[in-house]
């Protein structure tokens, strides 16, 4: 009998870390209640904030890769793809925001 091969672990690639919200993962609170407005502002402010985090590091490493200082460019160019889609998940969150707010307004009048 043969012992099978991890393929990620046979190519000598890492498995990515958990995303930040996958790690501190919490019960789901009750919609329509008072904390659940403040648990959506602090998650969106967690959010707004790591995005900024990620921008700052892909912008930090892709200077370090125009320089010739980083030794790596998967690492750049990981962290430029990472910040990107964080960055059109949130415009997508944006803008179906807005597009709520914009029915709940069509409602009203």
């Amino acid at each position: 009998m043969s012992i099978p091969l991890d393929p990620i672990a046979a190519v000598g690639v890492t498995p990515l870390s958990p995303l930040s919200f996958e790690q501190t993962a919490s019960a789901p609170q009750a919609i329509g209640g008072a904390s659940g407005g403040q648990s959506f502002a602090t998650s969106l402010a967690a959010a707004v904030e790591n995005l900024q985090q990620l921008q700052s590091t892909s912008n930090g490493l892709a200077v370090q890769a125009v320089t010739g200082d980083l030794d790596d460019i998967h690492k750049a160019t990981l962290a430029s793809t990472r910040a990107g889609v964080t960055l059109d998940l949130m415009v997508a969150v944006r803008d179906r925001g807005v597009a709520a707010f914009n029915d709940v307004m069509r409602m009203q009048a």
